[in-house]
């Protein structure tokens, strides 16, 4: 028979819906921004950037998929929308011949280019304004340590797959 699990307290609650409408609020606001500025959804911004982040502008699907926690179905559609509209392009990994790697292209890294400040001002205007950078550094120090708690467990595309029966 397994324990009751105890209730949350009115703090960690608070913490917790605190979290999710601040989230909510923040993506809706970023989604529309990233629409307007270069007809991007979310997710095809985390990639781009990402890729931007990357030394070479280059990662394979699998490590992108583990940065932006999304499943292999769903990265590869989202990557074959961004090939299509030219700003990555795939192709086999030079170091696993199973593995395919994704490339920033000249026309990625120029959108990225052009949706940022508008990306930066929401962020500052929404987000930062009402924080103290001592804010900023404590709530850095504290979600940093919830992300490496959560990705202890590990992400979706790294989970072995279910055989077909």
């Amino acid at each position: 028979m397994t324990e009751p699990v105890p209730p949350l307290d009115p703090a960690e609650l608070g913490a917790y819906f605190s979290l999710i409408e601040v989230s909510s609020l923040l993506r809706h606001t970023v989604e529309q921004q990233l629409k307007d500025a270069g007809g991007l959804s979310y997710v095809q911004f985390q990639l781009l950037a990402t890729l931007g982040d990357a030394a070479d502008g280059s990662l394979r699907m699998t490590d992108l998929a583990d940065g932006v926690v999304y499943s292999r179905s769903g990265l590869t559609y989202q990557v074959g929308l961004l090939e299509r509209d030219g700003l990555v392009v795939r192709a086999p990994s030079a170091e696993d011949e199973r593995s395919v790697t994704v490339s920033l292209t000249d026309a990625g890294r120029a959108l990225l280019g052009r949706v940022f400040p508008g990306h930066v001002e929401v962020l500052r205007q929404l987000f930062l304004v009402p924080l103290s950078r001592e804010d900023v550094q404590t709530l850095d120090d504290v979600l940093g340590r919830v992300k490496a708690h959560m990705r202890t467990v590990p992400p979706r595309s790294a989970r072995p797959r279910r055989k077909q029966a």
